[in-house]
This record gives structure tokens, C-alpha cells and sequence, in this order.
């Protein structure tokens, strides 16, 4: 009789408790958006003169989207060195299925094979997630084996919004200097992201505090930077406004430092310089 009552109570026990912890585990927290990590650049990536935006020439043919474009390159030319691999890296995850681990923490957990100067390598990434009250955690663990090798190491960090309408992300810079460069803050509006603004972290870098925030808009120039930056060559900071038409290709650029004034200088859908409206 005593046996036939244990395994009652194991049988009870298996219903109630088992269903309950699996239950406990709910959902894994949805990746945000790799866009989130990402500036549109595309208006702005040919056609640069100069490796000093201030040096170009004004009243030249294009001059001022070359102004702006050469700007803009400046700060792509970070994100590129910055953001390549744990981006790349970031992007696959969603071709991998979570584990749960515990505390309300899921993990992806696979290889990034990445085409670096036309050369496949492979690293190993560990994305973590976990679910809080307010928001979700993310930690992105990456190594590497073979030429150029490193232990595994936190890449990156942020936070997110339990709706997926906004976050953070806080990357450091490499296994060499494992130091905060840069904050990537960012919003998401219906189904694509709406605002992206980058902030140079370096502590000790005259470039430090510099920022690039990158959004859209309903105007008829649908698309905007709004950038705060430290040119080395005159050992000051500058200001701009860059307005364009995603569509039109045609644009806008304001910035007193420059131009030495607060008016816009515009230019057509095929980056010449022409009258503002």
C-alpha cells in the first residue's frame, strides 16, 4: 500500500510540478533588429576628394555634398574598423534556435564564417539573452581560432525594450583594448528602425563625445544626420545639419564652422551644387 501511495504522489508531483517549470521557461526575448547597430551611409559613399572634410574646395561643382559626404565617411570609416565582425557576427543569429539556460536567460550559440578581404574566417560567437523586468539584457561573447587568434571575450552589450521599440548597445573595441568605444542608441517606428546615434566613448581620444545620429523623417527630405565631431587638422569641434531625399538623391548640408554662416547649401539629384529653395 505504501508503494502504490509513492508513486501517487511521483505521478501528482510529474503533472503539477514538470508542466509548471517548462512553463516558467515562457518565450525567448526577440533579437533586435541588426539595423539597430546600423547608420545608412549609401547617399554619401563615392565621390570623396579629400580625407579632410574641411579642405574641400567650396564653390566647386559638388562641394557641398562632397562636404557632407566627406563628413560622413569619417565616421564610416570607425564604424567599419568598430562594427565589422561583431555586426557580421550579430546578423547570424537569427539562423540559430535559443537554448534556455536559467534565470530567465536564453542563449544562441554558433559559428560566424566572415569574408574579411576576400578571405573566409570563421569566429565563434555566444549571444545571451535575458529577459528582466523592464527589458532584456544582451551580451555577445565572440573568439577566435587559427591565424590572429583570441580567447573568447564580451565584444558587446546592450539592452532593449521588452516591445522592441528601442535600446542601447555598448561595444568595446577589440581583444587587444578591451575598452568602451562607442554607444549606439536607437529607436525602432513600425517596422524599421527610426533613429540610430552613434557617440564616440574612447576615454583619452581628443575624438571622444563625437556623435552621429542618423534618422528618418515624413519631409520630402526624408533623411538626416545630425553630427558633432572633432576635426584634428584644426584641433575643434564642429556642428552640422545633413538633410537628403532617400528617393531624389538630393540634399542639404548646413554648418557654421564650415561655411561661416547658419544658411543651407543644396545640391541635386546629381550632387551638384545648386540654389537653395
Amino acid at each position: 500500500m505504501k508503494k502504490y501511495l509513492v508513486l501517487a504522489l511521483l505521478t501528482i508531483y510529474s503533472i503539477t510540478f514538470f508542466p509548471s517549470c517548462k512553463k516558467d521557461k515562457g518565450n525567448p526575448p526577440v533579437l533586435p533588429p541588426s539595423e539597430s547597430m546600423l547608420i545608412d551611409f549609401s547617399n554619401f559613399e563615392s565621390g570623396k576628394k579629400s580625407d579632410n572634410p574641411l579642405l574641400i574646395s567650396k564653390g566647386t561643382q559638388n562641394s557641398n555634398w562632397e562636404f557632407a559626404a566627406g563628413v560622413a565617411m569619417v565616421w564610416k570609416a570607425i564604424i567599419n574598423v568598430t562594427l565589422f565582425v561583431p555586426v557580421k557576427s550579430f546578423q547570424l543569429a537569427v539562423n540559430t534556435n535559443p537554448v534556455y539556460i536559467d534565470s530567465k536567460t536564453w542563449q544562441w550559440g554558433y559559428n560566424a564564417n566572415i569574408t574579411i578581404d576576400q578571405v573566409s574566417v570563421t569566429y565563434k560567437a555566444r549571444l545571451t539573452g535575458q529577459i528582466r523586468s523592464d527589458d532584456v539584457l544582451w551580451k555577445m561573447y565572440i573568439s577566435k581560432e587559427g591565424t590572429g587568434s583570441f580567447p573568447e571575450f564580451l565584444w558587446f552589450e546592450g539592452t532593449s525594450k521588452l516591445d522592441g521599440t528601442g535600446g542601447q548597445w555598448k561595444l568595446n573595441q577589440n581583444y587587444q583594448n578591451q575598452v568602451l568605444i562607442l554607444q549606439i542608441d536607437w529607436t525602432k517606428s513600425g517596422n524599421s528602425v527610426g533613429m540610430i546615434k552613434y557617440t564616440y566613448m574612447k576615454s583619452g581620444d581628443p575624438f571622444k563625445d563625437s556623435y552621429i545620429e542618423y534618422g528618418r523623417t515624413t519631409n520630402t527630405l526624408n533623411a538626416y544626420y545630425t553630427i558633432h565631431y572633432y576635426n584634428p587638422s584644426y584641433q575643434q569641434f564642429y556642428d552640422l545639419n545633413v538633410e537628403w531625399s532617400t528617393s531624389a538623391k538630393n540634399g542639404r548640408v548646413k554648418c557654421p564652422g564650415y561655411f561661416g554662416n547658419s544658411d543651407w547649401y543644396c545640391w541635386d539629384g546629381n550632387y551638384l551644387n545648386i540654389t537653395c529653395p
